[in-house]
């Protein structure tokens, strides 16, 4: 007899059936389960969002939350996060070749974007720059959730962008009834002649749970669309990935306790890596290039034309190790119903290396060796409040040695405390959060050494004044406290082309946002719309001093910023096959006072329309969308071209000898768009990918 977790209400281990293929892609409401009825009309069914600290389903937060699981998800899967994610309404990518990328959600990105494995931090160096890759795999991933602005005060006021939570089985939470289950995907693209395979299985007898699952990528230098000027591939936009874990834990009629040890190895390419302007370097507020000022002669030119020559593109080997450590137990205490533990050691290095007349070096160390741990306990109702008091507390030691060493070795430590309160009253459901947190960082320099506090307050509500309806309103004052990289860089990063300048004075960043939201979950027509405008006190940006060339001197700065946008999508089930929906998002960042005030690298507008159908075992979808042209530029910066994207996508699911199986296919830009990210520190240098056909299969057992 299998042994498996008692069910509870609220339980924070959902269901893991497979996603119909043609569910909703909404952004501010979850693609979930959708039952249709016979006259053609659905209804969404909640799923519960890990990531909420009181385990809500999508349709009771104040907030908006996005959640890609089962089939949906397998269908969207790309080799990086912010590639499974670009194509949300709401949420672009940052794009560096093929190898790195991370979510952009609302315009912000970095350290303003929190990822999370199963509630612990990837403590990766992802977060500091665009060139380094997330030590995170979205093809071993079951579910991944974002929740959009500071909506998550569990997880840090730093992460007032929003939070993205990757769910995976390395951690064993259930013994298979049938005493074996598994997975097993393969899968091929044309565009970077790339080729993935992935397994995961678990297996468990009694209170005993084992898992295992591994990844390989092979994906060599992709291919643009038509017409770029510097012929059909980018040079050094290769990525190969291999990944695995292996998972233990010992499952009882009250919770479960496991641990796992993952790694992950990529070797990916560095596109735009320029020795070009090695030689630059800061007089003051401007750069000194060359021989004197920023004068070049021909001599200069043909120096560096060789010298780049000599060197070849510099690529990046990863290697993440990685322990976690889960648990979960009901009724613990008297007065409470829950403990939930998360826990992770990383250590991860990763190394930038050149080929320089043939003979490999490392020019640069990233080393990080960190610590995360929390521990949340949920309280039983109290007067008909119900909520969660926890303990967060994480450990970073972050070393860069060599050539562009530009951040001296720090270690930050931070620690937290937070409660999350919910109450419901009739129609009506409110949230409350408070978050103290503290920060000490430790510089290996000449600089002084820093510690910052913060305080964050968000207040929430739910109407639901029809069956199919539900106005949300969200309230916060988050503060986000300066990472050490702003604080102490100063040195050359030829990756994004720039020297940059941290400045020890920050403060802690207040950012006061309000969101409000409308959504209808039922009938033939479906909807969800959100406004939010986010004022930020003292918000921290990369403000460039001066430019030669590509080349940018930029120096952290504070001054005032607003964010605000709008996203949302209406959805119509045309017949009992086929549906329609209308999607869009805007934002609009701007500094509150100075000469040009548009914040750089922010995402342009996007609109689009989405065409699926549902026939028996068959699945398809039709989608095409505008992506505007992006003129609110900040000074130095330049403008970039809009374009339009049309993907195809179909799917086919039956069953082996009672295994089922998914087989896809789907055509991403099948015009062969040339098209630029403005996100991108390197958009002119790596374009993104053109005509791609992918064909995968995917079987359960």
């Amino acid at each position: 007899m299998s042994t498996t977790l008692h069910p509870k209400p609220r339980s924070a281990f959902p269901a893991r059936r497979p996603l119909a293929a043609g569910l909703l892609l909404a952004f501010a409401q979850a693609p979930v389960f959708a039952d249709e009825a016979r006259d053609g009309s659905t209804t969404l069914a909640p799923v519960t969002v890990s990531a909420s600290a009181l385990a809500l389903g999508t349709d009771a937060m104040s907030t908006p939350a996005s959640v890609l699981a089962g089939d949906a998800l397998v269908l969207r899967r790309g080799a990086t996060l912010g590639d499974t994610l670009a194509g949300e309404p709401g949420i672009a990518a940052s794009h560096f070749g093929a190898g790195a990328s991370r979510p952009i959600i609302r315009g912000m990105d970095g350290p303003r974007v929190k990822v999370l494995s199963d509630g612990a931090e990837i403590m990766d160096a992802s977060s500091i720059s665009p060139d380094h890759a997330v030590a995170l795999e979205p093809m071993l991933s079951r579910q991944i959730e974002v929740l959009r602005g500071p909506s998550a005060l569990a997880y840090g006021g730093g992460a007032i962008g929003g939070v993205v939570n990757v769910l995976d089985d390395r951690v064993p939470t259930a013994v298979p009834e049938k005493g074996v289950e598994g997975s097993i995907e393969l899968r091929a693209g044309s565009a970077a002649r790339e080729g993935a395979g992935a397994f995961a299985i678990t297996a468990g007898s009694g209170n005993i749970a084992v898992h295992a699952e591994g990844l390989k990528r092979n994906a060599n230098e992709y291919r643009v669309g038509d017409g770029w000027h510097d012929g059909r591939r980018v040079d050094g936009s290769y990525n190969t990935t291999d990944s695995g874990s292996l998972g233990l834990s010992w499952v009882g009629e009250r919770g479960y306790l496991g641990v796992a040890w993952s790694r992950q190895r990529n070797e990916y390419g560095l596109p735009g890596h320029s020795h070009e302007y090695e030689d630059c370097h800061p007089h003051g507020d401007h750069l000194h290039c060359g021989g004197h000022g920023h004068g070049h002669d021909d001599d200069d030119h043909g120096h560096d034309h060789d010298h780049e020559h000599a060197h070849g593109i510099p690529y990046v080997e990863l290697d993440s190790k990685r322990w976690d450590l889960r648990g979960e137990l009901f009724d613990p205490l008297p007065g409470f119903t829950r403990l939930r533990l998360r826990a992770a050691h990383t250590d991860y290095v990763h190394d930038e290396i050149e080929k320089e007349d043939g003979e490999r070096h490392v020019s640069t160390r990233f080393r990080s060796k960190a610590h995360d741990g929390r521990l949340e306990l949920e309280h039983a109702p109290l007067a008909g409040w119900r909520g969660v008091v926890g303990l967060q507390t994480s450990r970073r030691d972050f070393s860069a040695n060599g050539e562009e060493a530009y951040v001296p070795p720090t270690l930050t430590k931070k620690h937290a405390v937070f409660l999350v309160e919910e109450y419901a009253l009739g129609d009506w459901r409110f949230e409350a959060g408070l978050r103290h947190e503290w920060q000490d960082i430790d510089v290996d320099s000449a600089q002084r050494d820093r510690s910052h506090r913060g305080n964050s307050l968000s207040l929430g509500a739910v109407w639901n004044f029809a069956p199919q309806y539900a106005l949300g309103l969200s309230l916060s004052r988050t503060q986000r406290l300066p990472s050490a990289e702003e604080l102490y860089a100063n040195g050359i990063h030829l990756a994004t082309n720039t020297w940059e300048v941290g400045n020890p004075d920050l403060k802690a960043e207040t950012s006061r946002n309000i969101d409000l939201s409308l959504r209808k979950t039922e009938g033939a027509t479906t909807f969800s719309v959100g406004i939010f405008h986010n004022r930020v006190k003292d918000y921290i940006y990369a403000n460039t001093l001066d430019v030669h060339e590509g080349f940018q001197l930029i120096e952290y700065a504070q001054r005032d910023a607003r964010f605000t946008g709008i996203e949302g999508q209406l959805r119509q089930q045309l017949n009992p096959i086929f549906g329609a929906t209308v999607f869009g998002d805007h934002v609009r960042a701007r500094l509150d006072s100075g000469g040009n005030r548009d914040l750089p690298r922010i995402p342009a507008h996007r609109i689009g329309l989405r065409l699926d159908a549902d026939w028996n075992a068959w699945s398809g979808e039709a989608e095409i969308y505008r992506v505007g042209r992006q003129n609110k530029v900040a000074e130095f910066e330049s403008e970039t071209a809009g374009y339009t994207m049309l993907n195809l996508g179909a799917s086919y699911r039956g069953k082996y000898e009672g295994m089922p199986w998914l087989l896809y296919v789907k055509a991403n830009n099948l015009t062969d768009k040339l098209a630029y990210n403005h996100s991108s520190f390197i958009k002119h240098v790596a374009p993104l990918m053109g005509r791609n056909v992918t064909v995968g299969v995917k079987l359960d057992f």
